[in-house]
């Protein structure tokens, strides 16, 4: 919630804008139980305009209402949020209880995990991208420079060289939003380059427009210059860089202790079911899947892949799914699957139907017990 904070004795947006200037990553919570946008929370949004690719958003206390309410206020926030972040993409919710305490309605226990992991990675991944981000506030500014030469220039060009010109400097901030426009068409700008019209039209009332520099073309050539070529090869080198350096990650605080050990993400659940069992896990269900196996005409003690497909195809799973269980179940590559790799199949996909991801590779302890001599 948003308290109305006591009014502080500085301007509040410029120093948030100036700190947006400045991070890699801006976080705004919001409370699932009491979603209100106060007017004061709106404007401390407004003040982030231009940096929405650098704001997630994370839904707080969402232990605190059942998952119908969930969804709706989940809407609502998107929906407020929309109207005050103007970007085409929408921006990232991250949805959970993020304090250490007991959650009050366990049912989204996963969905939360999920999305605390989520948000450590990207919170963890930041100093990968540090030098790309500083890169695009540099691009940024060299935008805005021009643009602000374009606004100086053309205001020096309609002052009169002798009399009148207080009236017409009058005249000229109130039109400030038609010189925009202007600039616009003539140089092809997008609107989201040009600095707040407002915040200009303040500080145009103190300056003196007679002294203002008419363009200078041959510098806007040179920012050109460098925004065409400088900054592409730039581009090349920072990517090629970081993908040589090793991963750095964030660590310390709330990402110790959620990755290793049994209560890291998924552990010992779906496919990791089993994995500080002494038994193999998909033997207990082997029965059952045996009687499957002994209709499917075995020949060697072995299934085709189209006889394993007609059984497989009945877990009503989409094929690119069941090829990646078939690739992960045919331990021993031969096209074929004997019972243990047919048993094996039908636990991936029961993993599957129960809402677990699959792994990439198979894991050892789901490995037929018949194939681990081959390890």
């Amino acid at each position: 919630g948003h308290a109305s904070p006591p009014r502080p004795g500085y301007d509040f947006a410029a120093v948030l804008e100036w700190f947006a200037e400045r991070v890699d990553r801006i976080i705004l919570l919001f409370d699932a139980h009491k979603l209100d946008i106060s007017d004061e929370f709106s404007e401390v949004i407004k003040a982030l305009k231009n940096h929405e690719d650098k704001i997630r958003v994370v839904l707080n206390k969402a232990d605190q209402i059942e998952t119908q309410q969930l969804m709706r206020v989940y809407g609502a926030l998107m929906w407020s949020l929309g109207k005050i972040i103007n970007t085409p993409e929408v921006v990232r919710v991250y949805i959970g209880s993020f304090w250490s305490h007991p959650l009050l309605i366990p049912d989204n226990r996963k969905l939360f995990e999920a999305e605390e992991q989520d948000l450590f990675k990207d919170i963890q991944s930041l100093p990968r991208n540090a030098a790309l981000r500083k890169l695009n506030d540099l691009i940024k500014r060299a935008r805005l420079a021009k643009v602000h030469a374009y606004i100086i220039s053309s205001l020096k060009k309609e002052m009169p060289n002798v009399f009148g010109k207080e009236s017409k400097k009058k005249e000229l901030v109130n039109n400030l939003g038609e010189i925009y426009q202007k600039i616009e068409r003539e140089h092809q700008i997008s609107p989201g380059d040009f600095p707040s019209l407002r915040k200009m039209q303040e500080l145009l009332q103190t300056q003196d427009f007679s002294k203002f520099q008419a363009l200078k073309p041959k510098l806007l050539d040179t920012v050109d210059d460098m925004l065409a070529n400088d900054i592409a090869r730039l581009m090349v080198m920072v990517r090629q860089e970081e993908s040589l350096m090793p991963s750095q990650a964030v660590k310390g605080g709330a990402f110790e202790g959620t990755m290793n050990g049994p209560f890291g993400h998924g552990y010992g659940e779906g496919a990791g079911e089993g994995i500080d069992d002494v038994e193999w896990v998909v033997g207990k269900d082997k029965p059952t899947y045996d009687e499957i196996f002994y209709t499917l005409s075995p020949v060697n003690g072995k299934i085709t892949g189209a006889n394993a497909k007609k059984e497989m195809v009945k877990s009503k799973l989409p094929n690119t799914v069941l090829g990646k269980i078939w690739k992960l179940a045919d331990v021993d590559k031969d096209g074929l699957l004997d019972d243990e790799e047919f048993a094996l199949a039908n636990h991936l996909i029961k993993v599957k139907l129960e809402g677990h991801e699959l792994p990439a590779d198979l894991p050892p302890h789901l490995v037929p017990p018949s194939k681990r001599r081959l390890e």
